[in-house]
């Protein structure tokens, strides 16, 4: 009933020290192990936890997106913002149905293509922001980063914590250089694929 076959066998051994009665004492625990395994859901540790209504996993798995970084599934057609754009000139860009600006939000970057920050539709879009500010001028925040060889575990726990969709995959060397963007839509696609994956081996 704790499933635990290898410790079975042993201490039913050193309880017996008979190593006449070896081969019986291991079809018995291997008897045990398999109707433990078809009548209880559960084993002996994790029993009362379930009672309480936690979910127990019955087998250890290897966490998908742990195994993944994050440099092989982001965005890699990043579509920036200079920060010396005018809101005016952004504004009139948003409006022309292009699909580069149906984007919900963009890195901005200075002169030499280093990052600055992130501003959103929302931002760009605010009634009160003048049209001749600059983009830079609208930065408030640090721009949430992420590193190309972070897993999606961390993205992912990242997005949850700061309650955002996408996040600026920056160089492992240098947190300034724009590589990509990563959002759920790729953590879900790089998810999918696994899946599809491992149900072609099956």
């Amino acid at each position: 009933s704790s499933r635990a076959l290898l410790t079975s066998v042993v201490f039913a051994f050193e309880t017996t020290q008979q190593p006449h009665v070896l081969l019986p004492l291991l079809a018995g625990c291997v008897s045990a192990f398999l109707v433990s395994g078809l009548l209880m859901r559960t084993t002996i540790m994790t029993e009362k936890l379930a009672r309480r209504g936690l979910r127990v996993p019955s087998d250890y798995r290897a966490d998908v997106l742990e195994q993944i970084n994050v440099g092989s599934v982001c965005s890699r057609d990043v579509v920036s913002l200079r920060g010396t754009q005018t809101v005016a000139e952004v504004r009139a860009w948003l409006q022309t149905g292009d699909a580069a600006a149906a984007h919900q939000g963009y890195p901005v970057l200075d002169a030499e293509t280093r990052l600055l920050g992130v501003l959103t539709r929302r931002d760009l879009l605010e009634a009160h922001v003048p049209d001749r500010a600059t983009l830079d001028t609208l930065i408030r925040r640090a721009p949430l980063l992420v590193g190309e060889d972070h897993s999606l575990r961390e993205a992912t726990d990242h997005m949850a914590v700061a309650d955002v969709g996408r996040l600026v995959v920056v160089a492992a060397d240098d947190p300034r250089r724009v590589l990509g963007m990563l959002t759920r839509g790729d953590v879900l696609a790089a998810h999918a694929r696994h899946i599809r994956a491992a149900q072609q081996r099956t």
